[in-house]
């Protein structure tokens, strides 16, 4: 009997994963044939479509200068770009954020003598990188505060053991793509000053932050003594990244960057399409954000019309062109009616996946970028009752 029971158990899981992959094709396929999206991410094109970015590179960079070698030549002009941008003395390009900010933080600590780095339970290297930080760059993390929030200034100050560095993530993904208000982030860098800590911007998406805070770029990045940006997440690139800082900060971040691998041969294509996107998709952020908010208001009242029991959406403004959407289904069953949604109409309204944080409730990010700039708040409000309407 309990062998029957384990074997029908590895069955259902069996069939439960089937399922999963078969509805991720369908999802892909989707986002392919679908003639109306919030965004319609780079990524996601074929080789053909990603490599008519470069097809006026020509615009950007004098093609016909000696191609790059070791980090020489169009990488240089890129790092001087980023640097200008975010107001610092210099940058240095790197083929990952992950190693970016290891080899940042691994600076710092060697600087302060602190290997302790502060940061949130949810931010990326805790989630998202296989405790790199520990087990590549000897680094120890700490968290000073649970809630799904950057810390408070109070908080920093109360916290009861040493760290040499922390490190904020504007926004804060995970937990709803949030941010402090200006003032209160300028009190948390001052707080951290205050105990001899250095302060990090893990500013993957620092790009979309200027709505929010209400400053230009430069001024935002001033505040901490050193910044990782992405290439791919707001610009949409073929990835790569920067750190930006003190002019010795980046030297001996460029030593450490070819200890770690990053010193690659040639890496033009990625650094084109990062020159493109500080071109095209930069300029255009703040108008997504600003979108982003009538899109979130027209989600919330078109759910409310439906009839759905409970919906939210988070932040109620968002704080960037990303936010989350919270409904009480299981993932499954809202990701199949998005896929059936897209198939049967031609709109995809929610083309990220659904995770399930908890019994009967679901969690998906919204994304509003030059697709969604289409949309109307009546058109999103209809999607809603359409993609409702596919609900058990």
């Amino acid at each position: 009997m309990a062998e029957q029971a384990e074997q029908d158990a590895r069955d259902s899981r069996s069939t439960v994963e089937e399922q999963r992959k078969q509805r991720f094709e369908r999802r892909r396929k989707a986002h392919r044939g679908a003639r109306r999206m919030l965004a319609r991410p780079g990524a996601l094109g074929t080789l053909r479509e990603r490599l008519a970015l470069l097809e006026t590179a020509g615009e950007l960079y004098d093609l016909d200068e000696a191609a790059d070698l070791y980090g020489s030549g169009v990488v240089e002009a890129l790092e001087t770009e980023v640097a200008g941008l975010l107001g610092a003395e210099a940058a240095a390009f790197f083929p990952t954020g992950t190693m970016a900010q290891q080899v940042a933080l691994r600076c710092w600590a060697g600087r302060t003598g602190n290997p302790i780095v502060a940061l949130h339970p949810l931010a990326h290297p805790e989630i998202h990188e296989r405790d790199a930080f520990a087990q590549v760059s000897g680094l120890r993390t700490v968290h000073v505060n649970k809630e799904p929030r950057l810390p408070t200034a109070a908080e920093i100050r109360e916290f009861e053991e040493p760290f040499g560095a922390l490190m904020l993530e504007l926004p804060l993904r995970d937990a709803g793509f949030v941010l402090p208000s200006w003032e209160a982030l300028g009190e948390v860098v001052e707080a951290a000053r205050e105990r001899d800590a250095v302060v990090h911007f893990d500013g993957a998406r620092l790009w979309e932050t200027t709505v929010h805070f209400g400053r230009p770029l430069h001024e935002i990045a001033a505040l901490a003594d050193s910044v990782y940006v992405s290439f791919y997440k707001s610009l949409d690139g073929f990835g790569g990244a920067a750190l930006a800082g003190p002019e010795t900060l980046v030297e001996e971040a460029k030593t450490w960057r070819h200890r770690y691998g990053g010193q690659v041969f040639q890496q033009f294509p990625t650094v084109l399409s990062a020159l493109a996107g500080l071109e095209r998709e930069l300029p255009r952020l703040p108008g997504y954000v600003r979108h982003a908010r009538v899109v979130a208001a027209a989600l919330r009242e078109g759910f409310a019309a439906a009839g759905v029991p409970w919906a939210r959406v988070h932040p109620e403004e968002p704080h960037t062109n990303e936010f989350q959407v919270w409904l009480p289904y299981g993932p499954d069953v809202l990701a199949e009616a998005a896929v059936r949604q897209a198939e049967e109409t031609g709109t995809l309204l929610f083309g990220r996946p659904w995770d399930g944080p908890g019994p009967g409730l679901a969690v998906t990010e919204i994304d509003v970028r030059a697709a969604g700039l289409e949309w109307t708040a009546d058109e999103v409000r209809a999607a809603v009752a359409e993609f409702v309407s596919r609900l058990p």
